[in-house]
């Protein structure tokens, strides 16, 4: 994976995030979308094959780069939780 900033303001960032699919932009993107802070967060893939793709976030009052890292660490906690009732459910 490599990350680009493609721009960045106050309030709003474009980040290229080559390498990755719909699987993570989609958790992202919903992460994202359930905090106050952000207005919008999407992201656009041109062709799975020959495209990566690009998050968009805009927030308010808050620096996109900060509401990033806040959702990426509450990704982080659902796929630990999801790990452990996993083994859990297999033991």
């Amino acid at each position: 994976m490599e990350l680009k900033i493609l721009e960045k303001s106050d309030d709003e960032m474009k980040l290229e995030i080559s390498g990755e699919s719909h699987t993570l932009l989609n958790m992202l993107k919903s992460i994202l979308l359930e905090d106050e802070r952000v207005h919008t967060a999407s992201y656009d893939m041109k062709h799975v094959t020959i495209s990566e793709p690009v998050l968009f976030i805009k927030t308010e009052n808050a620096d996109p780069i900060d509401v990033i890292k806040d959702a990426v660490a509450v990704l982080i906690a659902e796929c630990d939780e999801f790990i452990s009732v996993f083994n859990k459910a297999v033991e």
